[in-house]
């Protein structure tokens, strides 16, 4: 994730923030030009009361365009802007929505705003990638849509977060940190979180996408196993007897020993783990030179865009450094290391595949 600044003042924003503090304009997200933005109700446009969630804005990151809200500002979930000339009243990413909760509850609402956000940092992610992302409307059978669904003990319905051909289920309860935790500590898990769930389960819809419709399913087979495998089978097999002992010396995660489509989406995950998280890193300028090295094996400056077409060892050579020092900054404030995984030789193969995948002719 970059870091942005206030176009008006030169504050430094965030991602999600929808004012700045220092100078009082408001702040909305303009994916285009991938920058939080300053905003100003067009002249004519702004309704008595003030600031306007309807009309049409000026971004002064944009000079000589007009936008519009997304609709779903208005609930707190969004800061996305559309221009005004687009059709629909939905961001880019707020258009996937198939299902949301009831939110005149306010804890759905509460818990909704924060899959949106979750949700909203995925989609950063694959617009700066340039992933296909057809929405239901435009490809009924295979378009990209989410469900976000409540449990009800009344009917008996316990929501599973996964996805079918395009359609991605995440649980509301998945937004409840504790129970999220409870979760996390019955399943073995050392890493659970809303992004994380994200990014898996669109690991899922990107097979189908890249990987199955992408004639790479030979090559995909290579590194992650024969995918025509009973998958009822192998989740029960994996729920029964867990992950195999050497599983830390081929796969990424235990969950990814159950079945090459969870390998492949845990893989994926993990590349978006590392791509975002060196974006973030070069944004502050962080480089790692440990002084226990004897050369320059930890050595590394992340002065580079991790989202464009890189040769893959340049991620690695400074990714693995980086979370050497981010478990040591997380274990210094008595936390939970930050990234807690071991990338094996096979596990940075299938990375690769994946950085491949992203950028056709990357090596």
């Amino acid at each position: 994730m970059r870091l942005f600044k206030c176009q008006a003042c030169g504050q430094i924003v965030h991602f999600e923030n929808t004012l700045c503090e220092k100078c009082g304009h408001r702040l909305a997200y303009l994916p285009a030009a991938t920058a939080i933005s300053a905003i100003e109700p067009h002249e004519g446009d702004a309704p008595e009361g003030g600031m306007p969630e309807g009309g049409t804005w000026k971004a002064l990151a944009a000079p000589g365009k007009l936008f519009r809200l997304c609709d779903n500002v208005r609930h707190g979930s969004c800061n996305w802007l559309i221009e005004a000339e687009a059709p629909g009243t939905l961001c880019l990413c707020c258009r996937h929505n198939r299902t949301i909760p009831d939110i005149s509850l306010e804890e759905n609402a509460a818990a909704w705003r924060k899959i949106e956000w979750a949700k909203h940092r995925l989609f950063y992610s694959l617009l700066r990638l340039k992933l296909p992302l057809a929405t239901r409307l435009e490809q009924v059978e295979t378009g990209l849509a989410f469900d976000f669904l409540a449990d009800s003990e009344q009917h008996g319905i316990k929501v599973m977060t996964g996805h079918d051909n395009g359609l991605i289920t995440i649980a509301l309860k998945e937004a409840d940190d504790a129970e999220r935790e409870r979760s996390r500590v019955a399943m073995h898990e050392p890493y659970r979180t809303l992004l994380g769930h994200f990014r898996h389960e669109i690991g899922h819809y990107f097979w189908d996408r890249l990987v199955r419709d992408g004639n790479e399913l030979e090559a995909c087979r290579a590194l992650f196993g024969d995918d025509t495998l009973d998958y009822g089978q192998a989740l029960q097999r994996h729920y029964e007897q867990g992950a195999p002992p050497d599983w830390p010396a081929h796969f990424v995660t235990a969950y990814a020993t159950m079945h090459p489509w969870e390998d492949f989406a845990e893989t994926w995950a993990h590349y978006l783990h590392l791509v975002d998280t060196l974006e973030t890193a070069a944004a502050f300028g962080l480089s790692t030179r440990p002084r226990v090295a004897d050369g320059d094996e930890l050595d590394a400056s992340v002065n580079f865009d991790p989202y464009r077409t890189q040769p893959f060892d340049r991620l690695v050579e400074s990714w693995m450094p980086l979370t050497i020092a981010l478990n040591s900054l997380n274990r210094s404030m008595g936390q939970p290391d930050l990234y807690p995984f071991v990338l094996s030789t096979p596990a940075l193969e299938k990375l690769a595949f994946v950085h491949r995948l992203v950028h056709p002719g990357a090596h």
